[in-house]
């Protein structure tokens, strides 16, 4: 009887998950659910969890991110295999140890000798080494990429993903919100800036999938122990016992790589475990003809919905085939097996033969490697499940279909139009995209010269400013609130020649965003350009304060230096900038008017022969070249 009454509980206590899980009004989950509800850390799960922790700690999630030591690199540093050479951009790359120090040093040769180098310190390494290393760099607490990668399947060093094809920037791009949420746990962001953390941790978490642990922490030391092969423990998420909706969408929150467009008022540190993905953000993906086998390779949710596995069972989620606790490499090939005749049981049509060349393995046919578009060097398992896999037609040319969105059946017009704005900016400048977000921005009701937010990103997209400067005409800076938005109105101010006007939409994006030093530094051009020569000097050298290998606020100080006739203190600025960026034509030009002045005329020629070898068709350069020869 006893055991009837438990049996009973077990399945009441389950039905009640089920149902309160679906329920977006009630959130069951009381960690989510309470605010007050805080992280714990890795450490604090291992005192209980400890051999779970440990087995994970061996997964890509447990290794994605790491101090930069010998033993986190997977990386072969001999001279042989090492180099890499940007041949676009002419700089020569080498990653080496000096002691424990991971470093790259970037260099240029002319004529055999050494004409810039730079060497960086890298802090943290990204990625398990399953499939890459990637370098990160921490300059008081601002994080930017290294541009070069180990690819560790093809064991070689290249170019970094999306630093290939004359899009190398070098040291320079930032690690922000997006990306570091989903290569690592929650890292504490300077909101205030686009790139600085005051705390990283070392790897995704615990935490990142069950939610904060501090109420799960304190019931247990209190003794407050539930049962749960009779009902659910709410005081911290299972994902077992999420709906399957529920378990994808926290899948999919980094294994869905696209467009992701924000909701209003949402961060990408937002999200938690058992909520729906849309509500925090939708993301988009382009869709072409003849692109089956085109993947991305964080995408694996993409590839599984298009799936005919999952569109016709219902019920398939990513941990039907992964334990997320245990590492790939250690899970055998029968868990996949197992989880694939869960439907189809025995009825493989594939010869015996055939079969046993493959073991029975039903991933080996059906689930093949794939090379990802945006990451080169790699193969990965291509998780769009199908019988056989089409042959592109290598003389069809792919065309756009649809932007399509995997977050939300019904994205709201707004949206549409963001995903194809984002589209643009960060993939493929094409016009007609910028058309389409146009077109559904209209749809909103907002007419082509009202003052929009999104409808000021088209036009500055466009570098159509007198537009922006009509649908801005009525507004105090003082009263946007979003400083991308004030930085985009000061900006269509300065192309105008409207130098005073567009100070005050400057200030404002730097009020807003003190730490976004991209902003800092067009703000101290702003106030160059209106000749306040002192407060330009004080936000240039804010600038230098904060990260000391910026090449535009030494250029900066340059140029105020040149005004106030200081000129070997301009050349000291100028020369800073150019060792930081060879290839900064106007530091380049700057630097050699000041040396003419100097009577250095004998330092110029080389000079100008860089910034002339950067713009052939500068006709100042030509002319001052032509003047000292």
């Amino acid at each position: 009887m006893q055991k009837l009454i438990y049996a009973f509980l077990f399945i009441v206590g389950v039905l009640v998950c089920t149902i309160t899980c679906t329920q977006n009004t009630k959130q069951p989950y009381r960690n989510i659910a309470n605010q007050d509800a805080h992280y714990v850390g890795m450490q604090e799960c291992k005192t209980c969890h400890w051999q779970m922790v440990e087995s994970f700690l061996k997964t890509g999630m447990g290794q994605s991110w790491g101090l930069a030591t010998k033993q986190k690199s997977a990386a072969n540093f001999d001279v042989q295999h090492s180099l890499v050479y940007d041949t676009i951009n002419d700089l020569y790359y080498r990653p080496y140890w000096d002691g424990d120090s991971l470093c790259i040093k970037e260099y240029r040769l002319q004529h055999g000798d050494t004409i810039h180098k730079r060497i960086e310190k890298v802090s943290y390494i990204v990625g398990s080494g399953q499939h890459t290393n990637s370098h990160i760099l921490n300059i008081n607490g601002y994080l930017f990429q290294a541009p070069i990668t180990f690819y560790t399947q093809k064991g070689k060093w290249d170019l970094a993903p999306g630093f290939e094809k004359g899009r190398n920037t070098r040291f320079e791009r930032k690690i922000e919100a997006e990306c570091i949420t989903c290569h690592n746990g929650y890292a504490a962001w300077n909101e205030k800036s686009l790139n600085q953390y005051s705390a990283v941790p070392l790897g995704i978490d615990c935490e990142r999938c069950h939610g904060p642990g501090s109420l799960h922490v304190a019931e247990k030391r209190n003794g407050q122990i539930v049962d749960t092969s009779l009902t659910p423990d709410y005081s911290i998420v299972n994902p077992r016992r999420l709906t399957v909706e529920q378990q994808n969408n926290l899948c999919q929150r980094c294994h869905l790589q696209g467009i992701a467009v924000l909701a209003s008022g949402k961060s990408f540190f937002d999200f938690s475990p058992s909520q729906l993905l849309k509500h925090t953000m939708n993301v988009f993906m382009p869709v072409y003809s003849q692109d089956e086998n085109n993947m991305i390779m964080a995408s694996h949710v993409e590839r599984m919905k298009i799936s005919a596995c999952y569109i016709q069972s219902g019920k398939m989620s990513c941990i039907t085939c992964h334990n997320p606790h245990v590492s790939v490499k250690e899970t055998p090939i029968t868990q996949y097996t197992k989880a694939c005749q869960s439907c189809h049981q025995n009825n493989c049509t594939e010869s015996i033969e055939k079969r046993k060349v493959q073991q029975d393995n039903c991933i080996a046919c059906h689930m093949a490697k794939n090379s990802s578009i945006d990451i080169p060097h790699v193969a990965v398992t291509d998780h769009y499940i199908r019988t056989f896999i089409k042959q592109s037609k290598k003389d069809e040319i792919a065309r756009f279909v649809r932007m399509q969105c995997y977050t939300d059946d019904k994205p709201d017009v707004r949206t549409k139009a963001k995903a194809f704005i984002e589209f643009y900016e960060r993939y493929l400048p094409s016009k007609p995209f910028l058309d389409s977000a146009f077109f559904y921005i209209k749809k909103t009701g907002v007419k082509e010269h009202d003052f929009d937010e999104d409808l000021i990103r088209i036009y500055f997209l466009q570098e159509n400013f007198k537009a922006i400067l009509s649908s801005a005409k009525s507004v105090k800076a003082n009263s946007i609130k979003d400083a991308w938005t004030a930085y985009r109105i000061g900006e269509a101010y300065l192309k105008n020649n409207l130098n005073r006007e567009g100070l005050a939409f400057h200030k404002q994006a730097t009020t807003l965003k003190p730490n976004a030093l991209d902003f800092q530094n067009q703000y101290t051009k702003a106030l160059i350009e209106a000749s306040s020569w002192k407060d330009a000097k004080q936000i240039a050298q804010f600038v230098i304060n904060e990260n000391p290998k910026d090449a535009i606020a030494y250029f900066n100080l340059g140029y105020i230096a040149d005004h106030d006739n200081e000129l070997p203190l301009a050349k000291h600025y100028y020369t800073k900038s150019i060792e930081l960026n060879p290839d900064y034509k106007q530091a380049l030009v700057n630097l050699s008017v000041v040396l003419y002045r100097l009577n250095q005329k004998d330092k110029i020629k080389h000079l100008l022969e860089r910034a002339l070898k950067i713009d052939p068709m500068d006709a100042k350069v030509k002319a001052m070249l032509q003047d000292i020869q």
